[in-house]
């Protein structure tokens, strides 16, 4: 049975055998273990079924139980974004997602707090001592339900317009272990395929649809409920009885409007880190809510 995950590094635990094509280093900062997965070759992607690029995952103290330096955890992990990223030039940070569906509001709720700085410069700048902004742009597309149009379309559009250096694509994931729901990040130069993790794929966001760098950047909300039944049992038959009639579902804590609230603001303090170091990213995001 092949279990339905967005994290490399689920994909990447496979006994203590090195995967061939795959790098993988981790090492531990405070409460928080970072991990680098790098996929070398057309190996590498085929033993991990995901495209060769930098995969940096955070695990973390759940996001429901703790929210203890925030500001911090965010700096560490902006260095991390940062090292992905172009070192100048305009970035669009994109929100995808639903912000009427909770698990699925991630991305509308984390480039709402992302402040755009595209629009400030020249004298205005220089006067209100904000000349060291990096030039950033934010868009929240909505889903095409609502919308009528792919969010890969507009935001082809708008790149098009504003010609950025690189995309950032802040996105809900799908983990295979209910243990990562809401702590872990995962921070990833292969951009994202929106839906995929639930079963719905639409257009992918890379560098081959965008012709730029495209930074994917997400935290796990939701479980395949197959997968958890297989988990709690250990067998496969027992996949069956919670898809009866072949409807896939899919599990999300109860707490998971405490996990998106704090995980947003942590994503978005995140990126503000990554694009502007000189300034407090809790001070960004109070100035960008």
């Amino acid at each position: 049975m092949q279990f339905r995950t967005d994290l490399a590094i689920e994909a990447a635990i496979q006994g203590e055998k090195p995967i061939p094509g795959v790098q993988q280093e981790s090492r531990q900062v405070d409460d928080i273990r970072l991990t680098r997965i790098v996929i070398e070759n057309q190996q590498g992607e085929q033993a991990l079924g995901r495209p060769r690029g930098t995969y940096i995952t955070a695990e973390l103290q759940p996001l429901s139980d703790d929210e203890q330096n925030m500001e911090e955890k965010a700096k560490l992990l902006g260095d991390e974004l940062r090292s992905l990223l172009p070192e100048t030039g305009l970035v669009l940070v994109v929100g995808l997602g639903n912000q009427s569906v909770t698990p699925d509001a991630l991305g509308p709720r984390s480039a709402g707090m992302v402040l755009a700085t595209r629009h400030i410069e020249g004298e205005f700048a220089r006067s209100t001592g904000l000349e060291k902004l990096r030039p950033a742009a934010v868009f929240i597309p909505g889903v095409l339900g609502q919308t009528g149009v792919e969010s890969s379309e507009m935001v082809k559009g708008i790149c098009d317009i504003v010609k950025p250096a690189a995309v950032i694509v802040i996105d809900a994931l799908a983990a295979r272990s209910v243990d990562r729901l809401g702590c872990t990040i995962q921070i990833c130069d292969t951009g994202i395929s929106p839906g995929s993790g639930v079963g719905n794929n639409r257009m992918a966001l890379n560098s081959d649809t965008l012709g730029m760098a495209v930074i994917g950047l997400g935290v796990p909300t939701v479980v395949d409920a197959r997968t958890v039944a297989m988990e709690l049992t250990g067998r496969e038959e027992s996949v069956d009885q919670v898809t009866p009639r072949g409807a896939e579902m899919m599990v999300t804590p109860r707490e998971i409007d405490l996990i998106i609230k704090r995980a947003s603001q942590l994503v978005a303090m995140t990126i503000n880190a990554a694009l502007q170091p000189e300034y407090s990213p809790l001070s960004l995001v109070s100035a960008a809510s």
